[in-house]
Formats: C-alpha cells, sequence, structure tokens
C-alpha cells in the first residue's frame, strides 16, 4: 500500500462508514492522468451528521492506528455517542494523522450543502483497493466559492482555466 489513506480507507469501508470525499483533494480525482494535480496536504472527508456514524469513523481510526485531534489536543475518550452528539452540536472538524505524512479533516460541513444531496449524486473512484465515495466536482467547487475563505479564493482564482475545463467535460 503506497498511499497513505489506504489503510484508513480500509478501515472506514470496514466499519460501513459514510463520508464524502471534498476539497482539493476530491477535486484532484476529476484531473485526466497526464494532467498536473491540484496540490494539497490534506483529505477533507465530509460526513453526516449523524453520531453513530461518527462513532463507526472513530473506531475506524482506532483501527487504522491513526491519531484522531479536536484543535490541538487528541480527542478525549471514551469515543462515544454522548461525544459525538457534542461535536455534531458544534459541527466541529476532528483532524486524523498517521504515518505517511497522513492528514486528514473529517468534518460535518460542506458550505452550501446537506450531506444527502451531495451524497445522492457522488461518484466513486479507487485509490488503490479502497472505494472512495467522493462529491461531484461542482459541488466542491460551488461549496469552495460559496466558503469565501482566502485560501479557497487563491485556489479558485489560481486554477480557474482547468476548473473551467475540468466542469466542462461531461464526469
Amino acid at each position: 500500500m503506497s498511499d497513505p489513506f489506504v489503510h484508513l480507507g480500509l478501515a472506514l469501508a470496514a466499519r460501513a462508514v459514510r463520508y464524502l470525499l471534498i476539497g482539493v483533494s476530491g477535486a484532484n480525482f476529476y484531473t485526466p492522468r497526464m494532467m498536473p494535480k491540484f496540490v494539497t496536504e490534506d483529505w477533507d472527508l465530509f460526513l453526516p451528521p449523524d453520531s453513530e456514524n461518527l462513532v463507526r469513523a472513530w473506531g475506524a481510526c482506532d483501527d487504522a492506528g491513526v491519531d484522531v485531534w479536536l484543535g490541538d489536543e487528541p480527542l478525549d475518550r471514551p469515543r462515544d455517542r454522548w461525544l459525538a452528539d457534542r461535536i455534531i452540536e458544534r459541527r466541529a472538524l476532528t483532524r486524523v494523522t498517521g504515518p505517511g505524512d497522513l492528514k486528514v479533516d473529517l468534518t460535518l460541513v460542506m458550505k452550501g450543502f446537506d450531506f444527502e444531496t451531495v451524497w445522492n449524486e457522488h461518484r466513486v473512484f479507487k485509490v488503490e483497493d479502497v472505494d472512495v465515495p467522493t462529491a461531484r466536482l461542482l459541488h466542491i467547487v460551488t461549496s469552495k466559492q460559496a466558503a469565501g475563505r482566502l485560501k479557497d479564493q487563491l485556489f479558485l482564482t489560481t486554477h480557474q482555466d482547468a476548473l473551467e475545463q475540468l466542469l466542462r467535460k461531461p464526469e
């Protein structure tokens, strides 16, 4: 397994965790092989606001031997439904770190979209032996535009031509 995400992806699948890959890492799946990939340091996984699913995601992280963080501290234990309900209420982001410079954000927010809307139109890509459910490129770009963060605007401006070309192609 060469991609650092594979081990975590297998653990998420084994626990039937619902998630969608979003952000720049998701946009990269839409780039043709000969086109350079967009630069990003992490994977962004959009999860539904479902405490059972979130507890399974944390369990998958344990199974994969990766660390889960809330801010700059390890996520407290027990990682149970009570804690998941508090995280969901606050729409707090938890970060996963692991070997091979693995950085994964577990987010409950995709600006401008709810989980089910994006889930209903997702595509599945493969990373080695792992099926990775991924948001449509149009949803990713629209969300980045809606977020209005400086880093998102910089990404959209820098890659405007490439993104427009990709969006014109049939998926």
